[in-house]
């Protein structure tokens, strides 16, 4: 759901309201799946080899009714459902099965328990975000020794411990246009904070090292990060989180959180505070969970990506691997359906695209 246009080189990250789209319902550890067909279960021994070591063929045939296991970093995360939307319409479209997993709590040591199920019951391919990307690597690897195609989405793994990651989108813009963002929000000075999602979590670390590097120019010499805090992608932690930022920083200006999560709870709690109107709250979000404080004034603007697309190209990627099409190296191409084609890069790594910066002006053109 690429929807238009109005992109920016910067960014931000995510976070959900629980209130917005609901969660991965179905997601039990039994649901995982069944054995995989014999077609499938040919194309995943077909396809066993180490990328290092396997040649891909192009012009290998799609592989029919392959299992695939979707695994967010926790369920019931209404970006996630998004993500998972996206998923089920490539799989759909291609012939496969994709079911919907994981723990109730945004911790690796949870998701490696899914990640053994799935490799146990013979799953063709895993689709995770991962929490920790080297807590979960000795579970993934193991699981890809088993022949199961690894398709790291949203937060990376261990380059060794998955064949591909999709990114939604380049870690320098969305560092850089989280800074931006916030920046002009201010108006170029103040201090700031940041409330990330857990204290592992690899994107968000990413960016904000980024967005650390970003500070130091000249441009925002007026603008200071005096504390970041984490909200461990939970709604009432990233509130409380809120809140005590603004009581240990009585001049604070501005807060980034590129979680979903985080950014729909500072939101609120800026929104039921004295401090609406006097601190500027920025991040990664989708529209329909931060529509109405875009519209109050609460925020005046906050970035995302297309959370299906994220998802839709994270399983053409997965069903191409399968498929024996790709594996994973750098250079190699691969379709993916409406979203044309796409070339693994640097890292075995795919880029889905530029965020979106949504403003009052242009909400309403989206619905997610």
């Amino acid at each position: 759901m690429n929807t238009s246009k109005t992109f920016i080189s910067t960014f931000v990250t995510l976070s959900c309201t629980a209130a917005l789209l609901t969660g991965c319902g179905k997601t039990t550890k039994s649901d995982s799946g069944g054995a995989p067909s014999a077609s499938a279960s040919a194309a995943t021994n077909s396809a066993a080899p180490s990328a290092s070591t396997a040649v891909a063929n192009p012009s290998a045939p799609l592989a029919k009714d392959l299992k695939i296991t979707f695994l967010p970093k926790k369920v019931n995360i209404p970006y996630f459902s998004v993500c998972e939307t996206g998923a089920q319409k490539a799989a759909g479209s291609l012939g496969e099965q994709l079911k919907a997993t994981g723990p109730s709590d945004a911790s690796a040591s949870s998701q490696v328990t899914y990640i053994n199920t799935a490799a146990q019951q013979g799953q063709n391919a895993l689709l995770i975000a991962a929490n920790d990307s080297n807590a979960v690597a000795p579970a993934l690897k193991a699981a890809r020794a088993r022949g199961m195609k690894v398709v790291a989405f949203d937060s990376d793994a261990a380059a060794d411990a998955r064949d591909v990651f999709i990114n939604q989108a380049a870690t320098e813009d969305i560092g850089v246009g989280q800074v931006k963002l916030i920046s002009e929000a201010i108006k170029g000075s103040g201090e700031i904070a940041i409330l990330s999602a857990t204290a592992n979590a690899t994107n968000q670390n990413a960016w904000i090292a980024v967005m650390k590097k970003e500070l130091a120019k000249p441009e925002y010499a007026n603008v200071k990060l005096v504390d970041i805090a984490y909200g461990d992608d939970d709604d009432q932690i990233s509130f409380t989180k809120t809140q005590g930022l603004l009581q240990a920083h009585p001049k604070l200006k501005g807060i980034i959180s590129p979680t979903t999560i985080g950014v729909a709870a500072a939101a609120r709690y800026l929104d039921s505070s004295e401090y609406k109107g006097k601190v500027a709250v920025t991040g990664v979000g989708t529209p329909n969970q931060l529509r109405k404080f875009i519209k109050n004034g609460t925020m005046t603007s906050f970035a995302l990506w297309d959370p299906a697309n994220l998802g839709y190209l994270a399983t053409y990627a997965a069903v191409a691997l399968a498929s024996g099409q790709i594996t994973g190296k750098p250079g190699e191409k691969f379709k993916a359906g409406d979203l044309g084609e796409y070339t693994i890069g640097p890292n075995s790594e795919v880029v889905l695209g530029p965020p979106i910066v949504f403003t009052k002006e242009n909400i309403d053109k989206y619905d997610f």
